[in-house]
């Protein structure tokens, strides 16, 4: 903490909150049975009000946010038919399916030319075809068109899904993702760590112990990574619960994980949808801006918490800043993953509209590097114009 907390026992409508409180005021960890008062509490701008005094304590007004630009190079995926939330994946010779080139790829990050792009955020499907090779051929011609753009690529999912391929372990692959050019990892692929739950929504993807693995080998290695939750779908609360201690049990050990990011599950255009009856009926924002709060509360490791305004829209992310968000899903320029499962939001964001986002919640605007060190600083809320870079290490 950067600073005392400011928490108004009178904004705790919920006796259940007081003892929680407390404990935030006496800087002592939050147990799961903490962590189920605040999921279940009935007040839930009292749960963010704790979280909004954590992250003022730590951040002030200061929302962060990168100019990145996705890249989706493949939608080809072995798990099409067994990951039942995904509307993205294509098989092989199925309609839709694709596969960037070299020059594709290159044409495509090619959109940073001009602009404040300063990462290329790459994911995509666990295509057979695109190995190793494809991969580090890809960064290298990455590095030497933009050698000024961070590359974060490649979920744990994908890492493993190469070194499986390979036949090599996931040390390796990623030693020779990093020397290609690598910087850092999305926390893509956690989805949900139960076990259970993962038989249900996704039974041949990579387990939970397996995904923090790959990232703790990453973080052994130097390479950052964020790491996810998909939540909304069939999991319980306490499956929530397990899975952000997972998440923390692996920053204390290494403190290698940037930021949490949670993730909304869209129902739409997928067989998990179908057969929860709720195509077109995504998560409410009341369990959008708890799930953000607990994030904040139970990860007492974690410097950031972001919001991804793709699933959860502008909106909501921007009441999110008062609900612990400190970060925000930034330019993205165009992103296809989260639109083929129903969002409804712009594919990219321009740099005036994040910043009208931000002010409108009545925060400060900072542009910061894929890890978290600042960029640039701007006016606050009825300031004036642009202010000049803040010469601050780490936000």
């Amino acid at each position: 903490m950067t600073a005392s907390l400011a928490i108004d026992p009178a904004r705790l409508r919920d006796p259940a909150l007081r003892p929680v409180a407390d404990k935030l005021q006496r800087g002592e960890r939050l147990d799961r049975a903490d962590g189920l008062r605040l999921f279940r509490s009935p007040d839930l701008l009292g749960v963010g009000h704790l979280a909004d005094a954590v992250n003022r304590a730590r951040h002030g007004d200061r929302v962060t946010f990168a100019a990145n630009q996705h890249i989706n190079p493949t939608n080809i995926c072995v798990l099409r038919t067994t990951c039942a939330f995904c509307g993205y994946a294509r098989l092989p010779k199925e309609a839709g399916a694709y596969r960037y080139g070299l020059d594709q790829v290159l044409a495509e990050s090619d959109r940073a030319d001009g602009t404040i792009t300063r990462e290329f955020h790459i994911v995509g499907g666990l295509d057979m075809q695109a190995g190793l090779a494809y991969y580090t051929e890809m960064f290298r011609a990455l590095k030497a068109r933009h050698p000024q753009v961070h590359i974060k690529a490649l979920t744990a999912v994908e890492i493993a899904h190469i070194a499986r391929i390979e036949k090599m372990s996931h040390e390796a692959v990623l030693l020779a993702l990093r020397e290609a050019g690598l910087d850092t990892l999305p926390g893509g692929g956690a989805e949900t760590f139960s076990a259970a739950v993962r038989a249900q929504i996704a039974g041949k993807k990579l387990g939970g112990a397996e995904y923090i693995e790959v990232h703790r080998t990453a973080h052994r290695l130097g390479i950052r990574s964020n790491c996810t939750m998909l939540y909304g779908h069939v999991e319980s609360l306490e499956d929530r619960l397990d899975h952000l201690a997972m998440l923390r049990d692996l920053q204390d050990d290494t403190g290698g994980f940037l930021a949490f990011i949670p993730l909304a599950y869209h129902p739409d255009d997928n067989a998990l949808g179908a057969q929860l009856g709720r195509q077109g009926t995504s998560t409410t924002g009341y369990d959008d801006l708890r799930t953000l709060a607990v994030g904040r509360l139970f990860l007492d490791n974690f410097q950031h918490v972001k919001s991804h305004w793709i699933m959860v829209t502008p909106a909501l992310t921007q009441l999110a800043l008062h609900f612990g968000v400190n970060d925000i899903e930034g330019t993205v320029v165009r992103e296809k993953i989260y639109h083929a499962v129903g969002a409804r939001t712009p594919q990219g964001m321009a740099l005036d509209d994040l910043l009208r986002l931000i002010r409108g919640a009545g925060k400060r605007p900072v542009e910061r590097d894929a890890l978290y060190r600042v960029v640039r600083e701007f006016d606050g809320p009825g300031e004036g114009s642009e202010a000049p870079a803040a010469a601050l290490a780490g936000a």
